[in-house]
């Protein structure tokens, strides 16, 4: 297998990314992969990369969209101002698992943070992802904090 590229999403990619969302066993249902694609997923792709403090990333091995995420940087008045680099939607296409490519895809976005000068990235997993809380653990996260959600629908 070849090393995966990693880039900033383009227009094109999105139906992959959408796919790549839906390939969840988790939260995958929340998604509507296919053409035509929703108009709020367009809606969205453009917000995201239109605004300077956010990318869209995809992994492409052999020309094909095989992992995506997304990274979010926040000014913060804690940590004298730092901003803060927080990564979503972190995805991998099910047939690549276990093979290291979400290690360099988190490496990818680590080194994005880096570059921006955040101290750290952080990042929320569903309690579901059992095996996900044990790559990022393996792979430096710490579980440092207690993350809520409140659903306002």
């Amino acid at each position: 297998m070849s090393e995966p590229v990693f880039r900033r999403a383009r227009r094109d990619d999105l139906p992959a990314i959408v796919a790549l969302l839906a390939d969840d066993d988790v939260n995958g249902w929340r998604e509507a992969p296919g053409e035509p694609l929703a108009e709020s997923y367009v809606r969205a792709f453009q917000a995201i990369d239109s605004d300077p403090n956010n990318e869209l990333v995809v992994g492409e091995i052999d020309g094909k969209v095989v992992a995506t995420a997304q990274i979010t940087y926040a000014p913060n008045l804690t940590q004298q101002g730092a901003w803060r680099a927080i990564i979503e939607g972190v995805r991998v296409s099910s047939q690549l698992r276990s093979h290291g490519v979400g290690e360099m895809l988190i490496a990818h976005m680590n080194n994005l943070a880096r570059a921006r000068g955040c101290p750290s990235t952080q990042l929320t997993t569903s309690n579901p992802r059992r095996r996900a809380h044990a790559f990022y653990a393996r792979i430096g996260f710490a579980q440092s904090h207690l993350g809520f959600k409140r659903e306002l629908t």
